[in-house]
């Protein structure tokens, strides 16, 4: 019965796909924001005749967007492009492959999904060049390079997944005027932001809104918490050991993050409302604090969609602002880690369009068309950006481009029962007043269960 249902939905997609329109957002040329050049190497590519079925993520306004990128491959080279998603989209992909009727690209944003897939041997090995042009031409290069590495059916690394389009997690909101009034400057280290909530806190001001609250999901944003302080306190490896339980979650690494984050968190000083506010407060309704009369507090922690939920007609860069979440003096060998997310095209059934499809998305012109709307960042060093639709996005942009070190949300590399689970009701505990140790042995007794 399952199955029949998610056969159904993929019906319904397929009813609703429909080739990328030929009619162009930007007219070829016109805009010295764009990388035409590009546009002039595609015709040389011959695909009339060719169809490439693309199965994505992307749904209502992202789907349009998505298609105003393809239409230009479609016009360049010939090929029609059936751009098709569904709800279950996750389920779907993986019924499709194992029926044996994959599209030829499917756009993969669950890392755990790309691995299960390719050891099974439903993805094709993209080529060797790719991957090397990730690791030279986008910022953190090594880093994307490795997130689209996964194992095959023999077990042999290869790289499946070219990234395209991140999201970006690192950021601390607040509002400039604010600052300017009490004369706050945007910290550069995490020691200086430290000392900034001291000051705020001398001043009679509250420095942090923090808000835990996602209904069944209570508690997650905590853990972008806990990973961002992970990747400024340890190394990269550490990172990755830790999302695979290959160091315990109570490992003196992982405790010492996340007492840093509780000693924010519940200090009732730090947070508006005190501690017992925070895992109460909605994360939606948590930034609110910020455009106070006074000011309920002053800075905000959260990913770069939490400016949805800012009051209606906020400006970004003149309302509020926000500021990279900023590395460790005491720790100068990290970098400048960045924590988010991303998706990744990958080959499921393999022809000359997708190959040649996989090619176009390493132009910076498939990334400006979609910059040029909002709605898509990239750490591709060689798209414009001037490109990108305001300064906000530019600005997040460039955080990307200079990062040394990408990670993805740890919590969604772990599995469902931790990263969705008992990591999610440990930060609870942890708010609550429960030792970081006790909460972090909880955690790995979890993990314990499910080995």
């Amino acid at each position: 019965m399952r199955k029949s249902l998610f056969l159904g939905v993929a019906l319904t997609a397929l009813v609703l796909s429909w080739p990328a329109a030929a009619e162009l957002k930007f007219a070829p040329g016109e805009d010295a924001r764009f990388t035409w050049s590009n546009f002039d190497d595609l015709k040389k590519v011959d695909l009339k005749g060719e169809t490439l079925t693309i199965f994505g993520p992307w749904r209502g306004e992202d789907e349009a967007l998505v298609r105003t990128v393809l239409a230009y491959f479609t016009e360049a080279t010939g090929a029609e492009i059936n751009y098709s998603s569904s709800e279950n989209y996750e389920q779907q992909i993986v019924i499709d492959t194992q029926a044996g009727s994959p599209p030829n690209i499917a756009i993969l944003p669950q890392p755990g999904l790309i691995q299960d897939l390719a050891s099974k041997g439903l993805l094709t090995p993209l080529d060797a060049s790719d991957a090397q042009f990730v690791k030279d031409n986008y910022g953190a290069g090594e880093s994307w390079a490795a997130l689209g590495t996964y194992k095959d059916k023999d077990g042999t690394e290869k790289f499946f997944g070219f990234p395209y389009k991140a999201d970006l997690k690192s950021l601390v909101w607040y509002v400039p005027e604010n600052f300017e009034e009490a004369g706050y400057e945007v910290p550069t280290t995490w020691e200086d932001m430290m000392k900034l909530s001291d000051k705020i806190v001398e001043d009679g001001g509250v420095p942090w809104c923090i808000g835990l609250g996602s209904g069944g999901a209570t508690g997650w944003p905590a853990t972008d918490w806990v990973e961002d302080i992970m990747l400024r306190t340890q190394s990269p490896d550490v990172y990755d050991k830790w999302t695979k339980n290959e160091i315990p979650f109570n490992d003196p690494a992982v405790v010492g993050a996340m007492q840093i984050f509780a000693d924010i968190a519940t200090n009732d000083k730090y947070v508006d409302g005190g501690k017992a506010a925070v895992a109460a407060t909605d994360f939606r309704d948590s930034p609110k604090g910020l455009f106070g009369i006074p000011p309920k507090c002053y800075m905000h922690r959260q990913a770069s969609f939490i400016s949805s939920f800012f009051p209606e007609g906020t400006k970004l860069g003149e309302d509020a602002d926000f500021f990279y979440l900023p590395p460790m003096a005491a720790k100068p060998d990290l970098g400048k880690p960045v924590l988010g997310g991303g998706t990744f095209f990958t080959i499921t059934k393999d022809s000359k369009a997708a190959r040649a499809f996989i090619k176009f998305i390493e132009m910076p012109l498939a990334h400006e068309i979609w910059m040029a709307q909002s709605g898509l960042l990239t750490p591709l060093k060689s798209a414009n950006p001037e490109a990108y639709a305001n300064d906000a996005l530019k600005k997040q942009g460039e955080i990307l481009v200079n990062a040394t070190t990408f990670r993805f949300d740890g919590s969604d590399l772990m599995p469902g029962k931790i990263g969705a689970g008992a990591f999610w009701t440990g930060m609870i505990d942890l708010v609550g007043g429960k030792p970081a140790a006790d909460v972090a042995g909880d955690i790995q007794k979890s993990w314990d269960a499910i080995k």
